[in-house]
């Protein structure tokens, strides 16, 4: 049986959406800043698959202009509030 994207892609979209602040929380409870680090880099990960996924949603046609125009600047702020943090953490700190 052949799955529909329309099928697939919110159920994914879901995944990588609740990812973020899960990894994130995780990487919180974690007693090292390298381990903490690792965290938000897959929290950062699944933020660029969750952009990705609002993308090709559009551009299938599944969603419309205005909340694919506004997840996309959410999801890319988060990117780089991500990006940001994990830059400022000095690894040998933790």
């Amino acid at each position: 049986m052949v799955r529909d994207w329309r099928d697939d892609c919110p159920a994914q979209l879901r995944r990588a959406a609740v990812s973020v602040p899960s990894n994130i929380v995780e990487g919180c409870a974690r007693r090292s800043t390298a381990e903490y680090v690792n965290f938000l880099n897959i929290a950062t990960g699944s933020v660029f698959e969750a952009r990705y996924l609002v993308d090709v949603s559009f551009r299938l046609g599944y969603l419309p202009e205005k909340p694919h125009g506004d997840l996309m600047r959410r999801y890319t702020h988060l990117a780089k509030s991500l990006i940001r943090l994990i830059e400022s953490l000095d690894v040998s700190e933790r």
